[in-house]
C-alpha cells in the first residue's frame, strides 16, 4: 500500500482540484487533511458501482428471459417480404 499524503487545510484549499483529480484517477488511495497537526478529514475515492465493475459488456446479464420453446430465428411478420420489389407489405 502506498504512503498516505497529508495536507494542511491551507495546502488542501490551494491544491483541492488537483488532489480530487488524483483521487478520482486512482493515483492516490487516501489523503489526510490536518488542522493544527490534528487530522480533520480523510479522503478516499468512492467505491466503484456494480456497472463499473462489470464493465460495458455483460452489465445487463440476467435482465432478459426467453420463454421455453420460443424460436428467436422464426420470422415475426405474418406477411411475406417482397424483397425483389422493395415492398414490405402487399
Amino acid at each position: 500500500m502506498s504512503e498516505t499524503p497529508t495536507y494542511t487545510v491551507t495546502e488542501f484549499k490551494a491544491k483541492c482540484l488537483d488532489i480530487l483529480d488524483r483521487l478520482g484517477s486512482g493515483k492516490l488511495e487516501r489523503v489526510e487533511v490536518t488542522k493544527r497537526g490534528k487530522v480533520m478529514a480523510v479522503l478516499t475515492p468512492p467505491k466503484p458501482t456494480e456497472a463499473e465493475v462489470a464493465g460495458l459488456f455483460g452489465f445487463m446479464e440476467g435482465s432478459v428471459s426467453i420463454p421455453p420453446g420460443f424460436d428467436l430465428t422464426e420470422p415475426v411478420l405474418d406477411e411475406p417480404f417482397l424483397a425483389e420489389t422493395g415492398k414490405l407489405h402487399n
